[in-house]
């Protein structure tokens, strides 16, 4: 199988990237913005990250990382399972708590067209994403993985997010955390996409 990756490293395409690298998969990276030529061919949305597979394209990093999980069984706990639906909540959490934290500080910063910029709202979405962090310290176990001793879905988003909310000059992540992420950090499949264009 030959997958192929739309999207640049350093946006949520590190997910999907991540993932294929873990699992060990064939794929072929264009490391295109949104609405490049090359990916509008591919997919109308102009949307990243974008996975191709056999023809059909898949966008929204989570829907991808699912459907890779699902589709070969690694990183992920079975359909309809209580583990997967503690998985999913945890998902779920971590993207509309803390992905949404992130893209709010980006889109303020950068993406929207300056007039519809908010300023200020970049010192609230840090104060928001720091509370998330602390009660997802108390929430749940971080000595090795969200779910225990499996890496799945939430683990990758989480330590992607984390990462965007240093570069974001979030700095009051909690220590737990910061621990969990180094240890994250040290994965070969990690290291392996920090290092691509």
């Amino acid at each position: 199988m030959n997958f192929q990756v739309y999207g640049a490293r350093a946006s949520r395409a590190f997910r999907v990237l991540w993932l294929l690298e873990e699992m060990e998969l064939t794929y072929k990276h264009y490391p295109v913005s949104p609405h490049d030529k090359k990916l509008v061919k591919v997919s109308g949305q102009g949307r990243i990250p974008a996975l191709v597979d056999d023809g059909q394209v898949i966008t929204d990093s989570t829907a991808i990382l699912n459907y890779l999980t699902d589709g070969y069984g690694q990183f992920t706990f079975p359909l309809a399972s209580l583990e997967r639906a503690h998985q999913d909540s945890l998902t779920q959490f971590i993207l509309c708590e803390m992905d949404s934290c992130c893209w709010n500080a980006a889109k303020h910063s950068f993406v929207l067209p300056e007039k519809q910029r908010i300023k200020t709202l970049k010192a609230t979405l840090k104060w928001e994403f720091n509370k998330v962090a602390e009660e997802l310290c108390e929430r749940i176990n971080l000595d090795e993985y969200l779910m225990g001793t499996l890496m799945t879905v939430p683990d990758i988003i989480l330590t992607h997010c984390l990462d965007w909310a240093e570069r974001a000059k979030f700095d009051a992540i909690p220590l737990p955390l910061k621990n969990y992420q180094k240890r994250m950090h040290k994965r070969a499949a990690y290291k392996r996409v920090a290092q691509l264009d």
